[in-house]
Formats: structure tokens, sequence, C-alpha cells
């Protein structure tokens, strides 16, 4: 069964993998290596706007706060996160959901996103223009060192997994680093499990500070992680028991 059909099989309203039985396996695996971050610039890709925030937003404050300059992209315009909600259309949706990133950007001290504003949902059949919109963010510096951050391409999500093959093809032909961010991953994987990369897991740990500011930033995604309306279309997209997972004290990504 592949991550995507996985994730498929594992609603978000379930539990899943609980968060404590995560922090038992981190307990009994041994240290995870810390991540290093040795660039001048750091783009960071998301398929939606809040997956930045929500699988990396420790590494970004703490790459502002070291003087690397820190260049988001939210490739899709978030339209589909309620899909046949009775309150508000996907011009709506993706309107609101722009707010929100622009806000949460604010609250963690840089630049708003480049808004690629592709179909929400359906990224695996929009390469051609993700590609052209990497690009041209990566070829705006191209004196600068420069590493990718981007939302890991076995993630379960589809439009996450077509963000991840592109930044891992681009970053091969550009000879970048490259860091991938799981967001779902913790949804649906069992700790250990020998389908997943473990040994190129690295962890970034968030200090009381940026725990904090993480936090904030997060709320300001209201649309994601209170009901829109009392219509079964409207409910929360981000339960409490997904939120757990990505509000935890350390941040990981898989290495290249």
């Amino acid at each position: 069964m592949t991550s995507t059909e996985r994730f498929g099989a594992a609603p978000v309203a379930d539990v899943g993998t609980s968060e404590s039985t995560w922090q038992q396996w981190f307990s009994t695996r041994g240290e995870i290596p810390m991540l290093e971050v040795d660039v001048e610039r750091l783009v960071v890709l998301a398929a939606h706007p809040d997956d930045e925030i929500l699988g990396a937003g420790g590494m970004m404050i703490a790459a502002a706060a070291a003087g690397i300059e820190v260049v988001t992209v939210c490739l899709s315009d978030g339209s589909a996160s309620h899909p046949g909600s009775p309150t508000h259309s996907p011009e709506d949706l993706a309107a609101i959901r722009r707010g929100e990133l622009d806000a949460a950007t604010d609250i963690l001290g840089v630049e708003h996103s480049v808004w690629g504003g592709l179909p929400d949902g359906a990224l695996t059949t929009a390469d051609g223009a993700m590609t052209r919109i990497v690009e041209s963010v990566l070829d705006e510096r191209p004196d600068t060192i420069t590493g990718v951050l981007s939302v890991w391409e076995h993630d379960g999500h589809p439009d996450h997994e077509a963000v991840g093959r592109c930044a891992s093809r681009i970053t091969r032909e550009r000879g970048l680093p490259l860091w991938r961010y799981p967001i779902w991953m913790w949804h649906w994987a069992i700790p250990g499990e020998d389908t997943i990369e473990w040994d190129a897991l690295r962890a970034h740990r968030l200090d009381d500070g940026a725990m904090a500011t993480k936090k904030a930033a997060v709320e300001a995604f209201a649309s994601q992680i209170h009901p829109l309306s009392d219509a079964e279309a409207d409910q929360v997209v981000l339960p409490a028991h997904i939120l757990e997972r990505l509000l935890r004290r350390h941040e990981y990504v898989f290495s290249r």
C-alpha cells in the first residue's frame, strides 16, 4: 500500500498514531541528529497555506534569527479545504487562507509568502507550473548559497507529494541541499516501520520563545482549527489530536 493509500485509509477525524506513541518511540530510538542549515537563503515550499507553519515554523524562526533570508512559497490557493461548504465558496476560502498565511508569517517575522495560486487538490497535474514558480524564486538570487525546505514527497496527501517530487527534482538538477518536512505522516505511519527512511531524520528543537511564536502563528489559521459553521462540511480540518503532533517541542525533517 502506498503512502497516499495509507493516508486515505486513515480519516483525519480518527486519532491515528497518537502523540504519546510517537514520544515513546522517540525515547527508545536514541538521539536523532540535530538539523544544521548552513545556507544564506532558505526557500520553504508548501502545498497549502499552513503546511510551512505547521511543519517548519520553528525552523523558519531559527533561520531568520540566524540572519538567513527566509522565502516561503505557497503553491496552491487552499480553496479546497472545505469542499461542499454551504457558507464559503472556493474563492472565499482562497482569500481567507491567503490572509491567514500573511498574518502567520507576520507573527513569525518573515516576509509574506510567494503566492502560487494553483488549484488546491490538483497539484499532481501542475508540475510544469510549480517548476516555473519555484525556479523563478531560485533564480532571483543565483549567487546566494541557497537551500530548500519542502513538504515531504511521501507524506500521503497527493498535493504534498507533488510538491515534494518537484522540489526533489529541481534541487538535484541544481545541486542544492534539500530538507523535507512531514505533516500527515505523523497521523498514518507506524513508528520505526521499515518503509520510511528514519536514518535520514534530523531534529530541530524549539525553545520557549519559538514555541509561543509558532503556536500564535498556528492560531492565525482560524478557518482550519475552528469550524466555519455548524454544517458538516464546515467542520474543523485540523482537530486537536493533529495539532498535538505538529506543536511538539521538536520539528523533524528528512535530510538528503
